[in-house]
């Protein structure tokens, strides 16, 4: 066991994902010292940083699977979940733990900048209902803020991002921004596919509960970079002189990050795992950003406990594995020391931690309230090439049924329109090109006219249904799981509720009848041997996971109602904060990374 000697932090952050290299840049420009613990591999140098980046990049075209992490190296010592290993027990070669009636379908990656190195992009967000359940529609619950509250946080975590969007197309269901307000970057051109959607669908409506509601495609904000905006101006920026000059330094570039790290957004079709011109916004750009005399970074450092004074129940350090090889199990034990202590892993490693350093006298909440966006597809071919597998996953959606009287009885839910066929749903193009080959027999001129008039028609809908916070969806621990370091593997209990399901009943009537509209040939199949099959009013469904892992250390106004206060510090311990996606109480219909990012802000500040 060893101290990091003679040195005391003014802060010390457990991640380096959205959430920690937030509050830490914000942090050490405030001139407080700051240690920041990463259990994944990485490198704080920029130079090291790109050829890094190179190596995911070789990772990436050499791998077979072209899956969410298949871009980064398999961790051992800093395991993360693989969505090709949602067993259960007995059978639990995974990382979770999955003991059901749903297996829980998403996953992160442990590395430097954390899933934002794979992440989408989207930046939407939440409506003002959103904050507001139980006294808008008399289910779930309130968050102990609103959006007012966050409004200008959300300006902040836009900037810091360098979202590209047009504000006309995004003051929706009760979405505000201040007069005048820009987004950094001007929005990501919508797609063919996208326009013709617009065309096909203008002026249609559906019904639900007697009420006709708008189904109208809107293009998507997004956390990679576009055009410049040159009328935008940062939250709170007075222009100077230099700055109407536009000299040198003083004009918006977009994303905050070094100038020659992310070039424009080229409609390379490999945003999920990796882009390869940086374009996509990831958090290591936030982290350049940090004052570095006031910022120590230890990369392979695992944290494995929080250590607490029995006295005053505040935190007094905490323990980490420090290992050289990520291909050997040896590691020394290591102590970090400091004032304030931030937790920034996502919700489930918090989670986890917590549990695993508290033990009996743990929140009652803790690892609770667990929610996801379950994703139910929709697939077909349209009469007409729409130019599948072109530019970044999606460009557009369909928002306006975010948002309804329906959702006093049911889930709401976002349309996703995806730009790259039939790619989740069916593994294309390489697994229609082996059918058509193996099973069809076609080769030659008939195999490539055949298999481009097809691809090209490609077409899927994402609908990402909101999931209502239950207590039985939670994160546990048991010394029966450990992983290699001899850490603690998070056990996931998992289901959803008749509210979630009847939004995907709601769902389905959605795209099928969309389908009619656009003259889709509907190829949707829900197969009952898939992990996530499950019958509901007598109808079969198969979903996916979206990455949006929320809950577990859920703020409140009280700590009999939370985990965390709306700043989130821990109602238990006064000297600890507990950061990111797990501290919110809804997950709404939107992408979360936005409003982690401005709670963050907010709880840094």
């Amino acid at each position: 066991m060893s101290e990091t000697k003679d040195k005391i932090y003014d802060v010390v952050i457990v991640g380096s994902g959205i959430a920690g290299s937030l509050i830490a840049k914000y942090l050490t420009q405030k001139g407080k010292t700051v240690l920041l613990l990463e259990a994944g591999t990485g490198s704080y140098d920029l130079s090291q940083n790109w050829k890094d980046y190179q190596e995911y990049m070789k990772t990436f075209f050499m791998s077979q699977e072209k899956g969410v992490n298949s871009a980064y190296p398999v961790n051992l010592d800093a395991p993360s979940p693989s969505l090709n290993s949602l067993s259960t027990p007995p059978d639990d070669s995974g990382y979770f733990v999955q003991m059901g009636p749903q297996n829980f379908g998403s996953n992160f990656v442990r590395i430097n900048g954390g899933t934002t190195q794979h992440w989408l992009g989207t930046c939407l967000r939440m409506l003002p209902d959103d904050f507001r359940m139980k006294s808008t529609y008399g289910v779930e619950v309130d968050w102990p803020i609103t959006y007012d509250d966050l409004e200008n946080w959300y300006g902040f975590a836009e900037y810091e991002i360098g979202v590209s969007a047009d504000v006309d197309e995004q003051d929706y269901l009760g979405i505000k921004f201040p007069k005048g307000y820009r987004y950094p970057m001007r929005k990501i051109p919508q797609s063919y596919l996208d326009q013709k959607l617009t065309e096909g669908l203008k002026g249609k409506t559906i019904e639900f509960e007697n009420k006709e509601y708008p189904v109208k495609v809107v293009s998507t904000p997004q956390g990679r970079n576009s055009t410049p905006d040159p009328d935008y101006r940062p939250v709170g920026f007075e222009p100077t002189e230099k700055w109407k000059k536009g000299e040198k330094g003083f004009q918006v570039e977009g994303a905050v990050s070094p100038w020659d790290l992310g070039a424009r957004c080229e409609g390379n079709s490999n945003c999920i795992p990796i882009c390869p011109v940086q374009a996509k916004y990831n958090a290591t750009r936030s982290l350049f950003g940090a004052k570095r005399e006031n910022m120590e970074v230890k990369f392979q450092a695992v944290a494995s406990e929080v250590e607490f004074d029995p006295e005053t129940n505040e935190v007094k350090a905490i323990w980490y594995k420090r290992y050289e090889d990520k291909n050997s199990p040896e590691y020394t034990l290591e102590k970090a020391v400091g004032k304030v202590f931030v937790l920034a892993a996502n919700a489930i490693e918090n989670a986890k931690l917590m549990l695993a350093s508290e033990k009996e006298k743990a929140h009652p909440l803790m690892g609770k309230n667990l929610m996801d966006h379950p994703v139910l597809l929709g697939w077909g071919l349209l009469p007409e090439p729409i130019g599948a597998f072109r530019g970044p996953g999606s460009t557009s959606g369909i928002p306006s049924l975010r948002n309804g009287d329906f959702r006093k009885n049911r889930a709401a839910f976002r349309i996703e329109i995806g730009n790259w066929g039939w790619s989740w749903p069916d593994s294309a193009p390489y697994k229609p090109l082996i059918q058509s080959v193996d099973e069809y027999g076609r080769f030659g001129k008939n195999l490539r006219e055949t298999f481009k008039a097809e691809t090209q028609r490609q077409f899927r809908f994402g609908f990402l249904i909101e999931q209502d916070p239950q207590v039985s969806n939670s994160v546990t621990i048991s010394p029966n799981y450990k992983d290699r370091l001899g850490n603690y593997r998070p056990i996931i209990n998992y289901n959803f509720s008749d509210y979630t399901k009847n939004g995907f009943v709601a769902a389905l009537k959605t795209y099928k009848e969309i389908f009619k509209w656009l003259n889709v040939e509907n190829y949707t199949n829900y197969n009952p041997s898939e992990s996530t099959y499950f019958e509901y009013e007598g109808i079969g469904f198969s979903w996916g996971g979206a990455g949006h892992i929320v809950g577990t250390h859920k703020m409140g106004l009280t700590e009999k109602d939370g985990v965390v206060d709306s700043y989130q510090r821990s109602f238990d311990h006064a000297n600890l904060f507990i950061a990111g996606c797990g501290s919110m109480p809804t997950i709404g219909t939107s992408n979360p990374t936005l409003t982690m990012a401005a709670l963050c802000l907010r709880t840094a500040a």
